[in-house]
C-alpha cells in the first residue's frame, strides 16, 4: 500500500487495509490502477498481491 507491504487476513476488505494508515478524508483509493468508489471501500475483497494507492487531493496552483 502505497509502496510498504502489509500482511492481512484472507477476507480483508480495502476499508480494513485503510484503516491501517493514518489518513484523513478527502483522499481516493485504486486497486490495481483502478479507483474504487468510497462507497464500495467496505465491500471491495483484496487479493495477493493487490497494489493499493490511497491518493490525498494537492491544492494550489
Amino acid at each position: 500500500m502505497n509502496g510498504n507491504t502489509f500482511e492481512l487476513p484472507a477476507t480483508a476488505t480495502l476499508a480494513d487495509a485503510v484503516a491501517l494508515l493514518p489518513l484523513k478524508p478527502p483522499f481516493a483509493a485504486a486497486i490495481n490502477l483502478q479507483f474504487i468508489p468510497n462507497t464500495a471501500y467496505h465491500h471491495t475483497p483484496l487479493h495477493d498481491a493487490d497494489q493499493i494507492d490511497l491518493i490525498a487531493p494537492v491544492t494550489g496552483g
